[in-house]
């Protein structure tokens, strides 16, 4: 896990600070059993932090929910904390088929049209939308 402090958001969401804390990787491929096990013994750990603001789940575009993706969502409304879909890799997908990609991820994982955002670091799609909806998770809203 790796701790970052964001910054001091109190003019923005009167918080003093903004941490983001980097989870491992539910799916990773190549982590033993073990290891995916010990990762969902960390997140169900943080999801009881007193002070979570909220959740950015990170999803890849160009793929179906996992049965991972399925367990984590589970987890993700039993815990009720706010949740934000950050979903990666938009630019690999033909421009026609990207908001028709996020609707149907939004289906699958039956989130609301604010928790899903479509982005590419690479090319920046939907980088200042995230930014506004992380804001907006941290505030509590």
């Amino acid at each position: 896990m790796n701790v970052y402090v964001v910054g001091t958001l109190s003019s923005v969401i009167g918080k003093d600070a903004l941490y983001l804390l980097d989870l491992p990787g539910y799916g990773y491929s190549r982590a033993s059993k073990t290891d995916r096990t010990a990762f969902a013994h960390l997140v169900r750990h943080v999801l009881h932090r007193p002070r979570l603001a909220g959740i950015v789940w990170l999803l890849d575009a160009r793929h179906e929910p996992s049965a991972s993706d399925r367990e984590m969502q589970d987890l993700l409304a039993a815990a009720g904390t706010g949740v934000l879909a950050a979903v990666t890799k938009g630019d690999k997908l033909p421009r026609g088929r990207q908001s028709e990609r996020e609707a149907a991820l939004r289906q699958a994982l039956t989130l609301d049209l604010d928790q899903v955002v479509l982005t590419s670091a690479r090319t920046g799609l939907g980088i200042p939308d995230l930014r506004d909806a992380i804001t907006t998770l941290a505030a509590g809203g």
